[in-house]
């Protein structure tokens, strides 16, 4: 097994086959122990009919009780020889697994450590899930033709020399008939191939609609879309179920002739050393032997279609993984670049026309939210563009240094398992008196005091004990807490009602006071504290002013942020308004 401490090493990219080789030649020591555990196993199960028959024609036939009794004695050990063997192989050949699974998942959880924020942008959380758990396994079963598919090919020269020894005819026959077996079943393999590669693709599509639907249950069921989208996972449900018996029926005449054919194959050798047997040109012993070398042949031909079938379930997983593996991250090198601007500077943005003023409280407001999104991942680097920061470009700048100055805090980000102080304070430990101010500025005091043991209390991933606006303050709560040159809020209010949301608007615009911010809203309680309204139109900015002034000049600005916009593009997670300080049950979680 990989040393969790261990680091996996650098894998090969170039292709499926490349990557199962560098996991071969990552642990070779432990494939040539399984080779030979394996190639001993599958050799010593050919020896027991050739012993056999020597017991027949020596002793028995013979007469000769010391020559029986000295074969049998042989017959036995190698039974327990080939015993012990079976035994090491198989312990071995785990391990061999076992080690490439878990090297394919520290290199997958690394690759999405460097790809960060990216991850969510490039692929989905239910195609990453397949990756890691389906594709990676079945990319370790592949290993297995290093220990028995290699022993099965050295078992066939075998059976193929002893059975030379008693009829070239039957050794012709065992030389030609196994690969003849090969080219029947060829081609059903490659049908496999093409249509697992489909069945993966809407295995992954399902997965991530699988998740999204599970993790806003609770929204869905607010805004009444809950139908919609179980209908439309119906749908593709029905799409996957076909493209599965598509799978299965190829899978069904591979196993069918997997095991039919070489059943069919050996029948008639059998038959064929019968009729020389009968000719008087095989001895009874050696009929025995041919019949012995014909029945184990089952094990090495089985090998030989078994490693087919997992090799092409290994291209087609491997293919998948070296897609992911190859995303590249915004910088190889998150330290490389120049250095930002020594101290608060103006954030540009060419594309919408956005500037943010350092030490101001600003606010983009868009029908589309899609737009006022599109403008944070630029600011955040978490997309290549021409903003700049204080005249310098975001893309020359170090990244590792953006992530420092700059945060980006989303509504929805992850909550890890932790206590509620361990939430709140993230990697490091903090000064208590800032983590009160943050929470009180977050209001999220309620939520301290409603927990049985406070700050102390566990906090489930994702959350999961608490409400939508409870786990909303929490984040912003810690937001507030890394104090960043540049805050970018996304959305902070859109899970609570109004008298809690005028409160947040209050406590962030003071905790935030001279310091940069932005803030994604369209709550007139939030747009009302900013220094500057930045509405945008079709990605572009169409006005820019004070909330008051935007009300009065512009239209569009005040049908938008007024409270009935049922024809407008909200984001779907904003839920009515309740008429008391707490949450709405429709955003509760």
């Amino acid at each position: 097994m990989t040393d969790p401490a261990a680091h996996p090493g650098t894998p090969d990219l170039r292709g499926p086959l490349r990557y199962i080789w560098w996991l071969v030649v990552s642990q070779r020591r432990r494939v040539l122990a399984g080779a030979l555990l394996g190639s001993g196993w599958m050799v010593g199960l050919m020896i027991p009919p050739y012993l056999l028959s020597r017991a027949i024609d020596d002793g028995l036939a013979a007469g000769h009780r010391a020559a029986l009794v000295g074969w049998a004695g042989a017959l036995l050990g190698v039974g327990v020889l080939n015993a012990w063997l079976a035994i090491m192989r198989h312990r071995v050949m785990t391990r061999i697994r076992m080690n490439a699974a878990f090297r394919s998942v520290r290199v997958v959880t690394e690759h999405m450590t460097r790809l960060g924020a990216v991850l969510p942008r490039r692929v989905s959380s239910g195609e990453v899930h397949a990756i890691g758990f389906g594709d990676v396994a079945r990319i370790a079963n592949v290993l297995t033709i290093t220990g028995p598919g290699l022993g099965a090919v050295l078992a066939y020269v075998v059976v193929a020399v002893l059975l030379l020894a008693i009829s070239p005819l039957l050794a012709l026959l065992v030389l030609l008939g196994v690969p003849v077996l090969a080219v029947l079943i060829g081609p059903l393999l490659g049908r496999l191939q093409g249509a697992e590669s489909t069945y993966r693709d809407h295995q992954g599509h399902l997965t991530s609609r699988l998740v999204d639907m599970t993790e806003g249950l609770r929204v869905l069921n607010g805004i009444g879309g809950k139908s919609a989208f179980a209908e439309r996972f119906r749908g593709h449900s029905r799409r996957l179920t076909a493209e599965g018996y598509r799978v299965g029926s190829v899978t069904s005449w591979i196993q069918a002739l997997g095991v039919g054919l070489p059943t069919l194959f050996l029948a008639a050798l059998t038959w064929i050393a019968a009729r020389m047997a009968a000719e008087g040109s095989l001895t009874p012993g050696e009929l025995v032997s041919v019949y012995g070398y014909a029945a184990v042949l089952v094990v090495p031909v089985s090998f030989f279609i078994e490693g087919g079938y997992d090799l092409s379930h290994g291209v087609v997983a491997g293919h998948r993984l070296i897609r992911f593996l190859s995303l590249k991250p915004l910088s190889a090198d998150p330290a490389a670049g120049v250095d930002g601007p020594g101290e608060p500077a103006v954030l540009h943005d060419p594309v919408s026309g956005v500037e943010v003023r350092p030490g101001k409280f600003t606010a983009l407001v868009s029908a589309r939210s899609k737009d006022s999104l599109a403008v944070v991942e630029r600011f955040g680097r978490f997309t290549d563009s021409e903003a700049t920061w204080g005249g310098i470009p975001l893309s020359r700048v170090a990244l590792s240094q953006i992530r420092r100055r700059i945060l980006v805090a989303d509504h929805s980000a992850a909550l890890f398992a932790d206590t509620l102080l361990g939430v709140i304070s993230g990697r490091s430990e903090r000064d208590s008196a800032a983590v009160e101010q943050a929470v009180d500025a977050a209001m999220a005091r309620d939520i301290v005091l409603g927990l049985p043991d406070g700050f102390q209390s566990g906090i489930r991933a994702g959350g999961r004990n608490l409400s939508g606006g409870q786990g909303q303050r929490v984040r912003l709560a810690r937001a507030l807490l890394a104090e960043p040159e540049v805050l970018m809020a996304i959305e902070p209010t859109s899970a609570v009602d109004a008298h809690t949301e005028a409160a947040i608007a209050a406590g962030l615009h003071a905790h935030r006071a001279g310091r940069t911010t932005l803030v994604v809203t369209a709550s007139p309680l939030v747009l009302s504290r900013a220094d500057t309204v930045c509405h945008l139109v079709d990605g572009k900015v169409a006005a820019t002013g004070s909330h008051s002034a935007l009300l009065a000049s512009q239209p569009d600005y005040r049908k938008l942020v007024s409270r009935g916009m049922d024809d407008l593009d909200v984001p779907p997670h904003r839920g009515p308004v309740a008429p008391s300080g707490h949450e709405t049950e429709e955003t509760g979680r």
